[in-house]
C-alpha cells in the first residue's frame, strides 16, 4: 500500500511545489493556499480510501473493498510485482 499512497502523494505535492517556485517569490496568495489545500485533502481521500480498501481486504467484507475502490476510480487495488524482467512487465499491462 505504502508505494501506491507515494505514487499518489508525491506528483501532487511536486506540483504544488513547482508552482510556488514559477513565481519565485515569498509572497502567497490565496491562489497558492488553495493549492495547497486542495493537495492536503486529495492526500486525505486517497489515504482513507486506500486504508478502507486494505481494512475490508484483511477482514474479507468485498462490498466494502469494491466500494472503497470504486471511490478510488477502480474497484480492484494495485498489485506490483517485483521483478527486473521488463518483458514480463510489458506482458503483463496488456492483459
Amino acid at each position: 500500500m505504502f508505494p501506491s499512497i507515494m505514487r499518489t502523494l508525491v506528483p501532487l505535492l511536486a506540483g504544488w511545489v513547482l508552482t510556488l517556485l514559477t513565481g519565485l517569490g515569498l509572497t502567497v496568495d490565496s491562489g497558492t493556499v488553495a493549492g495547497g489545500i486542495t493537495v492536503a485533502v486529495a492526500a486525505a481521500y486517497y489515504i482513507a480510501f486506500r486504508v478502507a480498501e486494505r481494512v475490508a481486504e484483511r477482514l474479507r467484507v468485498p462490498w466494502l473493498r469494491t466500494a472503497a475502490g470504486l471511490a478510488l476510480g477502480y474497484a480492484k487495488p494495485p498489485r506490483y510485482e517485483a521483478t527486473d524482467d521488463v518483458e514480463a512487465l510489458i506482458r503483463a499491462s496488456r492483459r
